[in-house]
Formats: C-alpha cells, sequence, structure tokens
C-alpha cells in the first residue's frame, strides 16, 4: 500500500499492527480521523496517554485498574471467600456480564504450557497460594478455558494448594472442551459458573 503521505502510511500501519484489523480497514479509519472535524483525535490521544500513563494493575487480584486495588477487590458486598481464577483480564470482563457471580478474581496471566516454555514461574500462582493463606471457607472456581494446558494448569493448583483449607471447584461444561472462556455466550457461561462442581469429581483417579 503506497500512500503518498508518510504521516497516513506510519498510522496505517500501526493500526494495522491491532489484532483483527487489516491494512484496508486500518486505512479507512486512518483517512476518517485525518478528515475529522469534531475533535475525535483529541479524544483518542487523550485515551491513549490515560492507556499509557495511568492504567494499572490491581495489586490484588491482577486485572486492571483505575486505582491501586480495583472496585471488585474494593467492593465489600463481594465475597473475599469465593475467588475466580481466570487466565486473562478479557476472562474477568467476560465473567462479569454474566452478572452471575458476586465473589472475586484472580488473573494468572496466561496456563502452564510445556509446549510454549510456560510454567508456573511464569504465572501468579505464587500470589494466588499467598492470597488464600489464612481465609477460611475459601472456595476456588477454576474457570479457565478448557483445553488440555487449562486442565493442566488446574491439576496443577489443586496439588499444589492439597494441603490447603481450600474447596476447589471448575466451571460446568456448557463451555466446549477447546474452547475459550471470553468467547463463550453470557447464558452459557453463567450457567457454567452457577452449575459448577468439585474438582475431585472431574479427576480421574
Amino acid at each position: 500500500m503506497n500512500l503518498t503521505s508518510r504521516i497516513l502510511q506510519e498510522a496505517v500501519d500501526a493500526f494495522a499492527a491491532l489484532p483483527s484489523i487489516g491494512r484496508k480497514s486500518a486505512l479507512r479509519m486512518v483517512l476518517h480521523l485525518a478528515q475529522d472535524k469534531f475533535d475525535k483525535k483529541s479524544k483518542i490521544k487523550q485515551a491513549m496517554k490515560s492507556l499509557s500513563e495511568d492504567l494499572k494493575l490491581c495489586q490484588c487480584c491482577y486485572s486492571f485498574s483505575d486505582t491501586d486495588i480495583c472496585a471488585i477487590c474494593s467492593n465489600v458486598t463481594r465475597s473475599d471467600q469465593l475467588i475466580c481464577v481466570v487466565e486473562s483480564i478479557k476472562d474477568v470482563i467476560a465473567i462479569e456480564e454474566t452478572n452471575s457471580f458476586f465473589g472475586k478474581f484472580h488473573v494468572l496471566g496466561g496456563v502452564i504450557s510445556p509446549l510454549e516454555g510456560v510454567g508456573p514461574e511464569d504465572l501468579r500462582v505464587q500470589e494466588l497460594v499467598d492470597r488464600v493463606q489464612g481465609v477460611e471457607n475459601c472456595e476456588l472456581i477454576m474457570a479457565l478455558s478448557p483445553t488440555i494446558d487449562g486442565e493442566t494448569t488446574i491439576f496443577y493448583l489443586s496439588k499444589l494448594l492439597e494441603n490447603n483449607a481450600v474447596n476447589i471447584s471448575t466451571i460446568a461444561r456448557g463451555v466446549s472442551f477447546g474452547g475459550e472462556i471470553s468467547y463463550a455466550d453470557e447464558i452459557t457461561l453463567g450457567r457454567s459458573i452457577s452449575n459448577r462442581q468439585p474438582y475431585s469429581q472431574n479427576v480421574v483417579q
């Protein structure tokens, strides 16, 4: 794609680097912004500045937040004893959209994947262990994507925590094996959380 302006070309390159944005879509966006008369560029510039400089990771659950502790973790009406363990922040968003979960979250930052070179030390596993220490009647809902790596991670965490007074459950299989949590529809995902099962029932002895 050869453009008459280096500035336009660099803008198109930047937009095209985003997931699911092709070069033609990027060009349409750039041309729209270049001809904009309603100050959209300034709003986008300010949003990008805040995204770069002000967005934080919650020090408790590791989801995105405007403050050191996110709105979910600081909400006293949500249970500290019920923690939903997820792979990524987009899974937090997907589960919140179900309006069926009233506990808190822990974002691992991925799953154990030997083929990808990802081990427990690359995830927020120790932070989870530290978090559940001393929490009475704690239940961890393992809401990881039902893949081999997700199942491996759940098994590892269950063994790691088996000497702790922690109940471990998994979401019901309304989410098909091999799928991703964030792509499930709200009704299926909500029912999967509501109908969760103790993890020990799912382990083949």
